[in-house]
């Protein structure tokens, strides 16, 4: 794969700040001891503060609901500002990371979610680094489950029986347990054959893969391998030879890139550039000023930063949503597609939200259902593929990525992708989607997005429609989405996502793709009425009725949409889903 277009961008901008481009640089610039060098560290401290809720957790947007890796990401990086440009942090956060606590000893990305070591390692780190707390015991035990038979540690205990280590999954677990002990508890899994699975990573490159058989070094692998083996009071087989690997991904005049070919500096390689150097004990003084000159680069008019200069940093929902909105014209829906079909990582096949970021399942339907891949049988099967080996859970179901614990969404989504991408790999992973949602149902036709969580509009019929793609439906699924379509209808248009008072935008989407799904019949007029109640101005579309403004390419994307629906040439919706 060559990477030509990542150096200019023919994507779309946002223009947003992003929570996780935020952590990475700030995090940097402390490791760098510059976090002085911020010209207005309180406006940093501000975009942190505003993803936090109510309950006492913080969320990746405004409005999403709270999860263990915001909240770790928003109150490190808060804690590594200078003095008085910190937001509060505090025990309306720790309260939230204990309901995340399962009884088994690991933690949820959520209140309900099942556990996983991506969400018990921001949770540990939250509640023993931020709050000065002690997690439960029980954690050890769980902890020691993740070894698989391989000597890698996995995602789950469950991952483990199927083999399926990862670098990443053995950083997490061994800085969870060296955060809880300091590094003095007794080790919890076999020593040799961990740190020999990790060292086996390394490849004669001097670079680290996440996985057996992965064909790419990567900078993340390499900085989760090298740490990992770090609080193990370990070193790779070949150190010198790892960060000679590392200097080579630096840009002369500029900071690090991800993997070899891979032309755009980013900051979660200066991030890990910057970690693994410091993990290796290799010195820092003669790289500081480019790499420090480079993330603050990064910085948007928010407060926060983005991945790369703010004016190239595209994203695949932005681009996909002006792609479905029609808003590309000529070659440039074609460049768009391309630059979205780049978005993949050398050893996964699902499409990123933004390069260098592990693949998303909902960003890879958006891509897909925007055209993406629509003319390469080879790009989809390695879809299917990657959806299939790699990152449905044990129950059945998916997470946003690999390794993390489902959620009716993503569930939802890969049902989708696999209905569309089909093959024999497909048709297996959809007869185990049932199983998932099965756990999710709270009363007879009534779904949550978590087991245990509270049954939504959304999640029901996302639901519903899984069951449909998995050929897991009972024959009255139809007569299902009827009811629970008259239950959150709003008498004066559109749909609501919890009881039938307040309309919104996701809902009725979802509403309309259900109802066309099961071939049920709906009024047009009152799909108009809503569509009315929240078109804004400047001919975009807001979430719901009581916001006046746009709100942005997803929403602008989701009316356009549904206008199209209502057109004489009655456009079929995409499967859209967000949350």
């Amino acid at each position: 794969m060559t990477y030509d277009m990542r150096q200019g961008s023919s994507g779309v901008v946002s223009g947003d700040s992003d929570l996780w481009c935020t952590y990475a640089a700030v995090r940097t610039l402390s490791w760098l001891e510059r976090t002085g060098d911020l010209p207005s560290p309180e406006t940093v401290g501000g975009f942190l503060a505003s993803r936090q809720n109510s309950d006492g957790g913080y969320a990746w947007s405004a409005g999403m609901s709270s999860d263990a890796w915001a909240t770790y990401y928003c109150t490190q990086a808060m804690a590594d500002l200078p003095d008085g440009s910190r937001g509060a942090v505090g025990s309306p956060s720790s309260a939230w990371v204990w309901g995340t606590a399962h009884e088994d000893g690991g933690f949820a990305m959520m209140p309900g979610q099942s556990s996983d070591v991506w969400a018990t390692y921001y949770a540990v780190r939250t509640l023993v680094e931020i709050c000065g707390e002690r997690p439960p015991e029980a954690l050890f035990d769980w902890l020691a489950a993740l070894q698989a038979e391989d000597g890698g540690l996995a995602w789950s205990p469950a991952h483990a029986k199927d083999g399926a280590s990862d670098a990443r999954a053995c950083y997490y677990a061994i800085t969870a347990w060296s955060t809880a002990t300091g590094g003095q508890g007794p080790l919890p899994w076999d020593r040799e054959r961990l740190t020999g699975w990790l060292r086996d990573r390394q490849s004669a490159a001097g670079g680290f893969t996440f996985q057996a058989g992965d064909g790419t070094d990567c900078l993340w692998a390499t900085f989760r391998a090298v740490s990992a083996l770090r609080r193990l009071d370990e070193n790779p087989r070949d150190a010198e030879g790892c960060v000679a690997w590392i200097r080579d991904r630096l840009l002369p005049g500029g900071s690090f890139t991800r993997w070899p070919g891979y032309p755009v500096p980013d900051v979660w390689a200066a991030f890990c550039g910057v970690g693994a150097l410091r993990e290796l004990g290799a010195g820092l003084a003669d790289i500081a000023d480019p790499v420090v000159e480079a993330v603050l680069s990064f910085r948007t008019g928010q407060g926060g930063f983005t991945y790369r200069t703010p004016g190239l940093a595209s994203d695949v929902l932005t681009t996909s949503a002006h792609l479905l909105a029609g808003h590309f014209s000529g070659g440039g829906e074609r460049d768009a597609l391309r630059w979205v079909e780049g978005c993949v990582m050398p050893n996964e096949h699902g499409v990123m939200y933004m390069p260098g970021r592990g693949s998303e399942v909902r960003c890879t339907l958006w891509a897909l259902s925007a055209g993406a891949f629509q003319d390469d049988a080879q790009g989809r099967a390695r879809i299917a593929d990657w959806l299939a080996s790699s990152i449905q859970n044990p129950d059945g179901g998916f997470g946003y990525w690999e390794g993390r614990a489902s959620d009716m969404v993503s569930t939802s989504a890969a049902a989708e992708i696999l209905h569309r991408t089909g093959g024999s790999p497909a048709a297996a992973s959809l007869r185990g989607i049932a199983a998932y949602v099965a756990t999710c149902e709270t009363a007879p036709g009534q779904y949550a997005n978590v087991p245990g969580g509270r049954p939504t509009l959304r999640a029901t019929l996302q639901a519903l429609r899984a069951l449909h793609r998995s050929d897991g439906s009972d024959g009255s699924d139809g007569a299902r989405v009827g009811d629970v379509l008259a239950r959150h209808r709003v008498r004066g248009g559109g749909f609501a996502n919890e009881g039938n008072r307040v309309p919104d935008l996701l809902s009725t989407y979802e509403a309309v793709v259900a109802a066309d799904t099961f071939g049920l019949e709906w009024d047009t007029g009152h799909l108009t009425k809503f569509l009315d109640s929240v078109r804004t101005a400047d001919a975009g579309f807001a979430w719901t009725p009581l916001m006046a403004t746009s709100g942005g390419p997803l929403a602008d994307c989701l009316g356009r949409r549904l206008e199209l629906r209502l057109s004489p040439a009655q456009h079929a919706l995409p499967p859209l889903a967000l949350s």
